[in-house]
């Protein structure tokens, strides 16, 4: 195992990260045979995988900003729920596109309050947060009241339906279309061919290049900007140190609190845009009142677990919304059934690690986690529909007991400041 680690260690990162993927979807191919499925490796498993990511990576995102500025925002769920509001109301008057940055405008304005409330007020940022998760939706429902029932399909609970902003299908890898030419599906041939293991990789890769929302492929091309942003500007420096150091940054000549205000607001904005995501067409393409179903919260833990980091956030977010893609669908319960399994597996891989680390109480947890875990699998052939929606919450908790160490939160983060303070 040691060799093996040294191995991976010396790889690029991007390599890395592909090698546990494909490692992970050869244990996707070869648990779904136990309960005779294709759901784990199914193209629109990871279609749909994609859609439940995005609102909770663009929370995490905007959790990010904030946190990096050294403002906790815990109000990112009651963003999401103005995101949605905003969006749905924008998308009907003006468009799909402008629905998009009118629900930004719209978490903005949370963001903008939680930083006048946190930033220059000093309110403790965890009152702060949670007076805009629980203000948010009563602001919903009045302008719902006041606007939305106005409208032909509009009520005080939900909106009409909401355009979308059209889709694309990338060339030769899905069969896209290229100035008019339908070039080949290169990966849907693979995966036709039923072929094991490869047919299961090359499935789930179409899904993540077949039919995308130009709105998803925005949201991801924000994951590598934000790593840009953060760490290779000027703007993105200052905005870490007021996370990190604030008075050291004061020393330098830094106005913390414009920085502090860029990073809260920022963070609104990304949530808002998930929450206008939620409303449009990918998901429910209404605003829907408690549509947001706690991914605020969700895009938290996905931050946590990508340790303050955009693409640790992504695969954060990935990884929680492919619980949700599988179980969309599934019918019988088998695939459900299957990821029972596969957490059995995860366990195991934790257990050998505690070993070769030599912590002994974390092997043992896990030894215990696993054992429960093919205990239930073994002894039932369906699960309750809860295990899908407490996964992403399991997963987390798994990263925060046998991981924290490896964690680091911004050392300023949460902590009240004020100027000349030393």
């Amino acid at each position: 195992m040691m060799a093996v680690a040294a191995i991976l260690g010396r790889l690029p990162t991007w390599a890395r990260w592909m090698v546990y993927a494909a490692v992970g979807v050869l244990v996707l191919t070869v648990v779904q045979g136990f309960d005779d499925t294709q759901r784990l490796t199914a193209v629109t498993s990871s279609q749909a995988m994609l859609r439940w990511a995005v609102p909770i990576m663009l929370a995490g995102l905007g959790g990010l900003f904030s946190e990096r500025a050294g403002v906790v925002n815990i109000g990112l769920e009651g963003m999401l729920i103005l995101g949605t509001w905003f969006g749905a109301w924008g998308a009907i008057n003006y468009g799909g596109w402008a629905g998009l940055l009118i629900g930004m405008g719209g978490g903005a304005i949370g963001g903008l309050i939680h930083a006048i409330a946190t930033v220059s007020f000093g309110v403790d940022h965890i009152i702060s947060g949670v007076a805009i998760n629980v203000t948010a939706p009563g602001v919903a429902r009045f302008l719902s009241s006041e606007i939305l029932t106005g409208y032909d399909g509009g009520s005080i609970t939900q909106s009409p339906r909401t355009p979308g902003v059209g889709r694309f299908t990338f060339p030769f890898l899905a069969g896209g279309d290229l100035f008019g030419w339908d070039t080949p599906d290169i990966l849907g041939w693979f995966t036709r061919k039923d072929w094991f293991f490869v047919s299961d990789l090359t499935g789930l890769a179409r899904g993540l290049v077949a039919q995308l929302s130009l709105a998803t492929m925005i949201a991801f091309a924000l994951v590598p900007f934000s790593a840009w942003l953060m760490w290779r500007t000027r703007f993105g420096l200052r905005l870490r140190i007021c996370g990190e150091h604030p008075t050291g940054g004061e020393t330098q000549g830094i106005n913390i609190y414009l920085y502090k205000y860029f990073g809260v607001v920022i963070s609104g904005a990304l949530a808002g845009l998930g929450g206008a995501f939620i409303a449009s067409p990918e998901l429910s393409g209404i605003y829907l009142e408690g549509q947001t179903n706690g991914r605020g919260f969700i895009g938290l833990a996905a931050l946590i677990f990508g340790n303050w980091r955009p693409g640790g956030i992504m695969a954060g977010a990935l990884l929680f919304g492919y619980p949700f893609g599988v179980g969309l669908r599934d019918l019988d319960g088998s695939a459900s059934h299957a990821l029972l399994l596969v957490n059995t597996i995860a366990l195991l891989a934790v257990l050998a690690w505690a070993l070769n680390r030599r912590r002994r109480i974390d092997a043992g947890l896990a030894a215990g986690l696993g054992l429960g875990a093919a205990v239930w699998y073994f002894l039932s052939t369906t699960v309750p529909d809860w295990w899908i929606s407490i996964l992403p919450f399991v997963i987390v908790l798994v990263v925060l007991v046998f991981f924290s160490q490896r964690l680091r939160m911004p050392r300023a983060d949460g902590l009240p400041y004020r100027k000349g303070e030393a």
